[in-house]
């Protein structure tokens, strides 16, 4: 075993971090982007630029439901850098695609390039955790984890930021650019032939049959049920919060892009800071004792922030930038909320993907991922579809952070049992 920080150093880890952390980074770069220019440039009414988002939300996670079963064969059974390398080329043509849709203000061809990056973040996401065994030691593996889960949270921030403040015409060029950085590093990443098990896997390229096998095969073990469960609600209640950010903050605080990209980049912090914390309370243990009450102060903290949007009072009919935000008092009541929202949220989680890549065969790591992806997206997209529903019925923005909170006593009874049953 060698240092933490020294696995940066090796060869066998530094250019699978650095793809991985280029790919999370260009994902929310542009959506970020597409979701500014649509809600400041192209859609000007509340109803409008709120259900756009949430058809973002549910267009880039649509394919993790459809083809994660896929992609987790695939993973399993093939040379996982060779899957990269591949994944990391369709990227750079699809950016094409993104980046004329942008240039002509053309909605569905910016769709297209969001759900065509679902689908390539889809394929990817089972291998970023599978080679991890592959490559590191034993004792090394929960390292590596940890790095690859705190950059990615550092990359959600960054490509958070870069597609919220910079002009989406210049966007274009940083989108590209990154995704042909991403295929170089990918270029560096060292074989890793499958495992003896997976070799000569037959794949089921019916989705929805090996969508159902994979799942059936995964929740049938109790502590990956409730494991898989509780982190779907979590993500459930992530993209909910995630599509209202936009229309939350131009439409009822009354405040700009700026503020809308402080939101993101405090809920983005907030959890790294609670994954942060919670591994230094559970000291490398695997356990979801700190989970259920992480979520009811979760949904404690989503109360006050309903409390606070809902007697906010802005006069003005401009829209105040970050620092006119900070300097009222309310608004440091909502970054507040907000920090403490995603550090609990982070809390709640991390221990719960350990139960995932840490209690099941090396051979049999993506499939398990990908079952978890599949529900995961599943609860997801029917949270922002109900969501859509809901506000074309009238339920304001702000009130959807009441639905929110109720959602944190259901992931709380799951981690409880599953606390009550593995721990």
């Amino acid at each position: 075993m060698i240092g933490s920080f020294a696995l940066m150093k090796q060869r066998r880890f530094l250019p699978l971090f650095t793809t991985q952390f280029l790919n999370a980074f260009n994902d929310n770069f542009y959506k970020m982007a597409v979701v500014m220019l649509a809600t400041y440039a192209i859609y000007t009414t509340p109803q409008d630029v709120a259900w756009f988002n949430a058809l973002v939300g549910g267009l880039f996670i649509l394919p993790f439901f459809l083809f994660s079963a896929l992609a987790g064969q695939l993973a399993d059974s093939h040379d996982k850098a060779m899957m990269i390398r591949i994944i990391k080329t369709a990227e750079i043509f699809i950016m094409l695609v993104g980046a004329v849709g942008i240039w002509l203000h053309n909605v569905p061809l910016m769709l297209l390039a969001l759900f065509a990056m679902g689908m390539h973040s889809t394929f990817f996401g089972p291998i970023k955790y599978a080679i991890l065994p592959q490559h590191l030691e034993e004792d090394e593996v929960l390292s590596g984890t940890g790095w690859v889960e705190a950059g990615t949270y550092i990359a959600i921030l960054g490509g958070t930021i870069a597609g919220g403040l910079i002009h989406p015409k210049i966007a274009i060029f940083g989108i590209f650019a990154v995704a042909i950085i991403g295929r170089i590093t990918a270029s560096y990443v060292p074989p890793a032939p499958p495992e003896k098990e997976a070799e000569g896997l037959v794949i089921d390229r019916n989705v929805f049959r090996s969508s159902w096998q994979i799942v059936n095969g995964t929740m049938h073990i109790p502590r990956l049920f409730l494991a898989i469960l509780s982190i779907s609600f979590f993500w459930a209640i992530a993209a909910i919060l995630a599509a209202q950010f936009p229309p939350l903050v131009k439409d009822t605080l009354g405040a700009d892009n700026t503020v809308a990209t402080l939101f993101t980049a405090v809920f983005s912090v907030g959890v790294a800071i609670g994954s942060i914390i919670v591994n230094r309370l559970l000291k490398g243990h695997v356990s979801a004792r700190y989970s259920p009450g992480s979520v009811i102060v979760m949904g404690l903290f989503v109360l006050d922030l309903w409390w606070a949007v809902g007697t906010w009072q802005h006069a003005d009919a401009s829209l105040m930038g970050w620092r006119e935000f900070l300097s009222i008092r309310t608004g440091d009541r909502i970054i507040f909320d907000l920090l403490g929202i995603a550090i609990a949220g982070g809390m709640f989680v991390v221990p719960l993907y350990a139960f995932l890549t840490t209690t099941v065969a090396k051979s049999q790591t993506a499939r398990t991922v990908a079952a978890n992806n599949i529900v995961n997206s599943g609860f997801m997209v029917a949270a922002t579809l109900l969501l859509s529903v809901l506000i074309g019925m009238g339920l304001t923005i702000d009130d959807t952070l009441l639905m929110v909170a109720v959602m944190c006593i259901v992931s709380a009874l799951l981690a409880w049992r599953l606390h009550k049953a593995c721990d």
